[in-house]
């Protein structure tokens, strides 16, 4: 009787694709995967979220706002109540020298915007240095200069809204006010459209400034010191009497503001252009940008 020997059969030297593939690359998420690099608009949500979520975004933003409506309307508002009293020279002199778009947005209010709007540009990376959460932040993007970038465009886009938010309200409602007494002023106007761009564009500018200061100085009280001192301060100090201090005046965001919401503007020692005012206003845009972005390279935290 002979017995049938059985021959084991050999596994197949080839391996199925699937299988090769699986075993070549891990899902995403399994240990051993390759993170996805970070693209700079997943930076860019990234920063919003983080601007929205805060409760004192909207507090801050909102007081900001009700501030300088308030001051424009209540100066728009005192023209109309006491303009029965004023002296006929009085009523033409202020239609014939364009007053009613100085109601528009008022330099108390423009102050107020300037002294805001950089306190809230520095607390947007202030407040992170302050809580510590700046190490989760780099240590889940290392590429610095990329997350103080997408902060700038946030802070810059977000302000943008809201300076034509309220310059725009604000025209509307003083000369709607004004409109009452007919000697309101249209954004047809000679001067409206340029006062309402102008101070529109007043809060980015300040508040890239407040951030490039937050984003070297580090420190709540330092930089809010640094901001009411250079945005604020420094332009009282300088005059219009000397060479060196008008041209260092007219280099301030306050007096390129000032200069362009000025229908009549009048002869000085030192004159300037409304196209330098706007030069101003890029330059500062610029340099605040390329401060706050180059500041946190090779630095400890």
């Amino acid at each position: 009787m002979s017995a049938t020997s059985s021959t084991p059969t050999p596994m197949s030297d080839s391996v199925p694709a699937s299988v090769s593939a699986s075993a070549s690359y891990a899902p995403v998420g399994a240990p051993g995967a390759a993170e996805p690099r970070a693209r700079f608009h997943d930076l860019v949500v990234a920063e919003w979220i983080k601007l929205r979520s805060l409760r004192s975004t909207f507090v801050a933003y909102g007081a900001t706002a009700l501030a300088v409506i308030a001051f424009n309307a209540g100066t728009a508002y005192d023209t109309y109540n006491y303009w029965g009293t004023r002296a006929a020279a009085d009523r033409a002199a202020f239609i014939r020298e364009g007053v009613a778009l100085q109601h528009a947005f008022t330099v108390n209010a423009a102050m107020v915007m300037v002294l805001a709007l950089g306190a809230i540009g520095a607390l947007a990376v202030i407040g992170e240095y302050s809580t510590g959460t700046i190490r989760t932040t780099f240590a889940a993007v290392p590429a610095r200069r990329s997350v103080m970038a997408a902060k700038a465009v946030v802070v810059a886009v977000v302000t943008t809204a809201f300076g034509f938010f309220v310059a725009g309200a604000s025209f509307v409602l003083t000369q709607a006010i004004l409109d009452g007494r007919g000697v309101g002023a249209s954004i047809g106007d000679p001067g409206a459209l340029t006062l309402v761009v102008a101070s529109a564009l007043l809060s980015p500018v300040c508040a890239l400034a407040g951030l490039a200061l937050g984003a070297v100085i580090r420190q709540t009280a330092g930089t809010m010191t640094a901001t009411v001192a250079v945005l604020v301060l420094l332009p009282l100090a300088l005059t219009d009497g000397r060479h060196w201090s008008a041209v260092a005046d007219h280099a301030m965001p306050f007096q390129a503001w000032i200069r362009l919401s000025e229908v009549n503007h009048p002869q000085t020692a030192f004159p300037w252009t409304a196209s330098g005012a706007w030069t101003v206003y890029a330059v500062w845009v610029l340099a605040a940008a390329v401060l706050a972005v180059t500041s946190v390279h090779r630095r400890d935290q």
